[in-house]
Parts: structure tokens; sequence; C-alpha cells
């Protein structure tokens, strides 16, 4: 079968003033797969992550050479003349800790859009209920749109999160390990919510968990500082590696 690239990271290097983070990482993302980038703490990660939705443009001494492509239209995401709050509009995320405004249900899922400029009230509306009927929320909120967002369990403040992230339509949603701070029936919810959302949009997570990562992704990309090691098919990564370094990690006898 023939996947459509919907992005494409060619030669990213990334740095905080003298500090090296990514080391001129190359790969693909795929189109309506996930892909889930794993590897110790420290290895760049979650910095690789925040590059596609130019998170590090609110720190100063942030340095970005290479290129994020993304498809179709081959645009440079990283180009100076290309405005963050557009990117961030088109590439949703979702943090590890679930990280509700202090505003209502409602209005949490409407802000992107209200950030934008709509003004149909209809419009947002149906927004609104469509991101929360994808996040798997909206029979638990419905009755309650317009309470406090923070009455909501850890669980349910995720899936707000991940509603409020799609309420804007993105191409690509990304997922700082969003299950690291919830029970484990919460991370089935938001795993089994993952293989739903990849019909709709791409979605490319880091995770800390083997065990999701090998659950819930197409393609993984193991990192070791700074460095790609290996990118595949996420049964072969976890079956065939076939760099050591990626063995030795997956089978728990890294470093």
């Amino acid at each position: 079968m023939d996947l459509n690239v919907r992005a494409e990271v060619k030669n990213l290097k990334f740095s905080y003033g003298d500090k090296q983070v990514l080391n001129g990482v190359t790969l693909p993302i795929y189109e309506n797969r996930v892909t889930a980038l794993i590897g110790p703490s420290g290895c760049g990660k979650t910095t690789m992550l925040r590059c596609f939705n130019r998170m590090h443009d609110l720190y100063a001494h942030a340095n970005y050479q290479g290129e994020i492509l993304l498809h179709p239209g081959a645009i440079n995401i990283l180009g100076k003349e290309i405005d963050p709050m557009e990117v961030r509009m088109r590439i949703g995320m979702v943090f590890q800790k679930p990280n509700p405004f202090p505003k209502s249900i409602y209005e949490n899922v409407a802000y992107g859009l209200k950030v934008r400029g709509v003004k149909k009230k209809s419009f947002i509306e149906e927004q609104v209920e469509k991101s929360l009927q994808q996040a798997g929320l909206w029979n638990e909120a419905k009755d309650r749109l317009h309470s406090p967002a923070t009455a909501l369990s850890g669980g349910q403040q995720q899936r707000l999160c991940i509603a409020r992230a799609l309420a804007t339509e993105p191409e690509i949603l990304l997922l700082d390990e969003p299950t690291s701070a919830l029970d484990p029936i919460s991370t089935r919810h938001i795993e089994e919510l993952v293989q739903e959302l990849r019909k709709e949009v791409t979605i490319v997570i880091v995770t800390h968990s083997l065990h999701q990562a090998a659950r819930a992704s197409d393609y993984t990309a193991f990192m070791y500082l700074g460095d790609l090691v290996e990118f595949g098919a996420s049964e072969q990564v976890f079956t065939t590696p076939k760099d050591p370094k990626t063995e030795s990690y997956i089978t728990g006898r890294f470093g």
C-alpha cells in the first residue's frame, strides 16, 4: 500500500545557545498513521516534537537548521517568513500534563476558533460538539458545557485538551507523553482514542512507554543523544531491530 508523506523532517538540527540537541534528523511522517518517538530521557524526542509547531520560538537563543516540510506543497514550516501562529493552527499539540484553560469546557474547545477570528456562533457550536465527539468526551460533557473545565477528572481533562487541539482541524496532532500523568484506565481510553483519530489526522507521539509505542503506533523512531538511530514500521523495530543500540534499548539492556 502506498502511503502519502504528510510531513518530512530533513537534516533537522536544533540548539539552545551553545547546547546542540538535535544533530541532523531526517525522517518521513506518514499521513493518517501514528509515529512514535522513543528513546531515553534527554535524547531529543520532545525537542523534535516541539519543532513541529515552533514552540521553541517562545524562548530566546533557539536555533533551527534544516527543514520540516508540510505536504502537499512542501512548505518549510521552519522558514523565517512563516507565521508560527499559523503553524500552530495547522499542527495541534497536547502536553504531558492536562492543561485546560481556567474557562468552561465550551470556551476551552472554542478558544482556537475564536483566536482564528471565527465569529459564527452556529459554526463554533458545531465544531465544539464535533471535537468533543472525536475526543470521546461528548457524552460526559454535553450536559455541563458551561461548567469549569477544571472540574473534570485528569483523564477527562486530557481528552478535553485533545478536543481543543482538534477544533481548528489540524493536519497533524502532536502528543507529548499524553498519558504519563494518567491512571491505567484513562491511559487505555487515550490509546483507543489515538487509534480512532488516526483515521482523520496524522499523529506524532512521544512516549517513554515501549508497550504504548508498540501498541499504539504504526511507525517508530528511536532517538539517542540527538541522533535518529533507527526508523521503521513499529512491528519491525520492536521485533527485529536493525541497530544494536535499538535492540539494547527495547530489551532493557541499555547503558
